[in-house]
């Protein structure tokens, strides 16, 4: 592998509810003490055992480590902010320095302080201004240790899940939601969602208002670290097609709904943009897929066709996560192969591409469908909190020297 570029990031991704555990003040806890998502409670405990998680991280070639801050842990009441809690990440953020291990820090993954998501989240009106607030208030904290901010993971994701399928808080369902097909994000609690017309346009307007929350958060960054590199996380899922003229146009619509729509409200407030890639969508497909243990198709070389599509706002790009669950370790290692090698095709087709973090470095709590989804290079023991790592992890570290070589 020669075309990856010096200095190039290689690493894999966290995010904070997922991971730290013992994580109460937001709206998934609550909804776990309701019974409408599984319970979190101690997962990983990486919140106390960080420093361990991130030796392994080193040990396993990592130049580069994606996590998210808790909204909820910084800010546990409107406008008040917990100094203490600021100063944990002061030390991951340090620990990781100490490892020689850049750190990606993501704003704001899925998890809404409860004052927040019981005041409306993103449906109020003011949600910019609260979360601009926020993201000053970690900038102005945090700034001297961290130079690459992401504002929010996967704005469309939380948006189709929490107000089309209604797997999610808020647990608001369009009532057509049930004509077309949909990811495996937690069927089984969609019955218990607030069904009808009216969260369609709900969606409509939280997604307004996540675009004009990412633009303010980014103003308010860029107002108190002017040099550091601010963006968005995109999950992009690669619509595409057969030969076929209506199929070709199928998956233009498809693209622009999911992924252009939100960028083109975005793009000119993000210094880079980071890309989720897990799944693909092929109108007019015959062919028969190998399966994750999410059900969806193995299909890394998608992440070339995602990163060409967001290569169209000619802004660098990082690859913020991308993986599969595979709890027996059976395709990882060929996954994450076929991937790196896509991801050297799309530099070598002109993408400015800066970094790539696979999802995730331990398994982790997959949202409304619990513990039970292994996306990790690490395994975890939720009983012994043993870590052990997994066979293609050691693949990983490889293709990573490999391209460091040059």
């Amino acid at each position: 592998m020669k075309n990856f570029p010096e200095g190039f990031y290689w690493g894999a991704a966290t995010a904070s509810y997922q991971v730290e555990g013992f994580n109460e003040n937001n709206d998934w806890a609550k909804a776990a003490k309701e019974g409408r998502v599984p319970p979190a409670g101690r997962l990983a405990d990486h919140y106390h055992r960080y420093e361990e998680d991130f030796d392994i991280a080193k040990d396993l070639g990592h130049n580069a480590h994606r996590f998210s801050i808790e909204w909820g842990r910084i800010e546990p009441q409107e406008g008040v902010f917990d100094q203490e809690e600021i100063e944990h990440y002061r030390k991951v953020l340090k620990a990781l320095h100490k490892r020689k291990i850049t750190p990606f820090v993501t704003l704001w993954h899925f998890t809404l302080p409860l004052w927040f998501s019981e005041s409306g989240g993103f449906e109020r009106k003011d949600a910019p201004e609260v979360f601009a607030r926020y993201c000053a208030f970690v900038a102005k904290e945090l700034g001297d240790q961290c130079d690459h901010f992401s504002t929010m993971n996967e704005p469309n994701v939380f948006g189709s899940n929490g107000y089309l399928r209604g797997s999610w808080p808020p647990f608001k369902r369009f009532a057509a939601t049930d004509l077309v097909s949909i990811t495996n994000s937690g069927r089984m609690f969609e019955s218990r969602a607030d069904k009808g017309i009216r969260p369609f346009f709900l969606y409509l307007r939280v997604m307004k208002n996540l675009a004009r929350t990412h633009n303010a958060g980014y103003d308010a960054i860029k107002k108190i670290l002017p040099k550091a590199d601010v963006g968005v996380v995109k999950h992009v899922i690669y619509f595409h097609a057969n030969w076929n003229p209506f199929n070709k146009l199928k998956a233009a619509i498809a693209n622009y709904s999911w992924t252009h729509i939100f960028m083109k409200r975005t793009y000119k407030k993000c210094d880079s943009i980071g890309l989720n890639y897990y799944f693909h969508k092929k109108f007019g497909d015959n062919a028969v897929y190998e399966k994750t243990d999410m059900d969806w198709d193995i299909y890394p070389e998608g992440i070339y066709g995602s990163l060409i599509m967001l290569w169209k706002y000619k802004k660098p790009i990082f690859v913020s996560e991308a993986g599969l669950a595979d709890a027996q370790d059976i395709y990882r290692a060929d996954y994450i192969t076929r991937q790196v090698a896509a991801v050297e095709k799309a530099i070598d087709s002109g993408v400015d591409l800066r970094g790539h973090m696979y999802w995730s470095l331990f398994d982790n709590y997959e949202w409304a469908l619990g513990i039970d989804k292994k996306f990790g290079l690490v395994e975890i023991d939720y009983k012994t909190l043993e870590r052990k790592i997994r066979p293609s992890a050691w693949v990983y570290k490889e293709l990573i020297e490999e391209a460091q070589k040059g």
